[in-house]
């Protein structure tokens, strides 16, 4: 992790998808860590209290101030008692940084109808219920910072059919604009991040059994040759965007996108 400098002191961040698949930096592992690191009180979530334990771990080994909290993201009324619960811990919400999702494998011809909605539910719908849950706070407060995490799949193919994922996370990348337009003059911003092909929990948990046959270095070495920088990036390098996205040196940014994904794609081969 990077040095502290206490940019987001003073707030409170609620981030979703906080726990992780397994053991490393996955985003929104990274995100809670690394806001908590900056200073602010985290209210963590994810519908796996034991995914949390080494996020919390790590909080407490910066010295943050974390409070876990276990929800389904896209059942409504479990997000009215999320956010209930986390006024009356810390009083606000200044920050939402909606992380929660994961890619199906298949095509609109392969892809179940069943899997389809699920698709779109955990990916896009989650994002919609915590903004129409969480900007009202905001909205009261006269302030406010959404960050939702994307993926590079939203605005390119990236090796591997996913249609559904792909779909999700392309309206995930128009909705951010469209909301951040809408509430602009009521102080809260919204933006994305899109990572690319990053080394994160997933990849070895997930992807490795979807995309090649649960060969972990073959998949890395795939993922790698598309990236032109020399390395593979993990959940700590979209936590530091999120970070840039969430904090007041960004007050003058809404409504658009940070890419982190190497150079993956800015190339055209």
């Amino acid at each position: 992790m990077d040095k502290a400098t206490g940019r987001l002191a003073g707030k409170v961040a609620l981030v979703t998808g906080a726990g992780s698949v397994g053991p490393g930096w996955g985003n929104g592992r990274a995100i809670a860590v690394r806001f908590a690191q900056e200073g602010a009180r985290v209210f963590a979530v994810d519908r796996d209290a034991g995914s949390m334990n080494e996020t919390l771990a790590l909080v407490r080994e910066v010295g943050g101030d974390a409070m876990p909290y276990t929800c389904d993201v896209t059942d409504s009324a479990a997000i009215a008692a999320l956010v209930a619960a986390c006024i009356a811990r810390y009083g606000r919400i200044d920050i939402l940084v909606n992380n929660v999702g994961g890619p199906l494998p298949g095509g609109p011809v392969n892809l179940s109808e069943e899997d389809w909605g699920r698709q779109l539910d955990i990916n896009l719908t989650s994002v919609f219920l915590m903004c129409k849950h969480v900007m009202p706070v905001m909205e009261q407060q006269g302030t406010g910072a959404i960050v939702n995490i994307a993926s590079t799949s939203g605005i390119r193919w990236t090796g591997a059919a996913a249609v559904g994922y792909a779909a999700a996370k392309a309206g995930v990348i128009q909705f951010g604009r469209v909301v951040a337009v809408e509430y602009a003059a009521k102080g809260i911003r919204m933006n994305s991040v899109v990572p690319g092909q990053l080394h994160t929990p997933l990849v070895d948990a997930v992807l490795a059994r979807n995309q090649s046959g649960g060969d972990i270095e073959a998949l890395l070495k795939r993922r790698q040759a598309r990236i032109p920088l020399p390395f593979m990036g993990d959940g700590r390098d979209t936590a530091n965007a999120a970070l840039f996205l969430a904090s007041d040196e960004a007050r003058f940014v809404t409504g658009t996108e940070i890419i982190v994904d190497g150079g993956m794609s800015a190339r055209c081969d």
